[in-house]
């Protein structure tokens, strides 16, 4: 599953990078960074994940196990500043077309998915420095997937408090007023859409941002149930599942997503086919 979502989110960039118009749009091109944060996230759980399937355990030092959820973490909440700069850019497609080209330029969209990148670095390497600074105790065993803040919290012997309200108040921006704004704007696009007298249309215009929409349900349905539901909502067993879920299918489901309801994309795919069946053919 691995490899295949690696695989599925590299036909996505070459896809992008390769097809002129899709390199000029700014949909592909946070779709492009979208695919980067999914690869980085597979990539990084695996390298624990994929041993302990193995040998039933791995060893991590402290470090590296910092390390790993720094990257995760980061590229978790990178994809939501992304996802959100999506939602954005499809209301303004939508609600908005005849400024759209005004609104969304080619400075703006690369400036969006910048910030987005620093966003997602800085508040994470806020939390890791904290976790950092705690005192962990033995016998230094994790049971999860891979390093994760809650599994590296219960090994903590300091007192965690400053820690659980310092992520509860950069989360909010994410948990909250990420989600809220999303909704905002698809409300916005929902009612443009249903104004549009003709059905071919809204067919067209609903195609448009149907894929992101699913993706960004999958996403953060997953990241609330894991992170958002108390604890003791559900067993170790089923927060492993989630957390498998969030890491390794989430990723394998994007780029699938994106493929069968993206007309653009399947567009490009087909040409890209047909192009390698030329080159072989001769």
């Amino acid at each position: 599953m691995s490899m295949a979502s690696t695989a599925g989110n590299l036909l996505i960039i070459s896809l992008v990078s390769s097809t002129q118009h899709l390199r000029s749009s700014p949909m592909y091109v946070f779709l492009s960074h979208l695919a980067v944060t999914d690869i980085t996230i597979t990539v990084t759980v695996s390298w624990t994940l994929l041993p302990a399937i193995w040998n039933k355990t791995t060893l991590v030092s402290i470090a590296g196990c910092l390390c790993q959820f720094f990257v995760f973490a980061s590229s978790t909440s990178i994809e939501c500043f992304l996802l959100t700069v999506m939602s954005y850019d499809r209301y303004v497609a939508i609600c908005r077309p005849l400024h759209y080209a005004t609104i969304m330029n080619f400075t703006l969209c690369h400036q969006l998915a910048i910030c987005s990148w620093v966003l997602g670095f800085t508040v994470t390497l806020i939390i890791v420095i904290m976790v950092n600074n705690l005192t962990l105790c033995g016998p230094n065993i994790i049971d999860h997937i891979f390093c994760d803040l809650n599994p590296l919290l219960q090994l903590s012997c300091s007192d965690t408090t400053i820690v659980q309200m310092t992520l509860i108040s950069l989360g909010v921006p994410e948990t909250v007023m990420e989600p809220a704004f999303i909704i905002t704007t698809y409300v916005c696009i929902f009612l443009t859409i249903f104004r549009i007298p003709s059905l071919n249309g809204r067919e067209k215009a609903f195609s448009t941002c149907s894929s992101h929409l699913t993706v960004v349900c999958t996403y953060y349905g997953t990241l609330i149930a894991i992170y958002i539901t108390p604890s003791g909502g559900h067993t170790l067993n089923i927060s492993k599942f989630l957390s498998l879920l969030c890491t390794v299918l989430s990723p394998l489901f994007n780029p699938i997503i994106y493929c069968l309801k993206n007309n653009e994309i399947q567009t490009a795919l087909r040409k890209c086919f047909q192009k390698l069946k030329c080159k072989y053919s001769e």
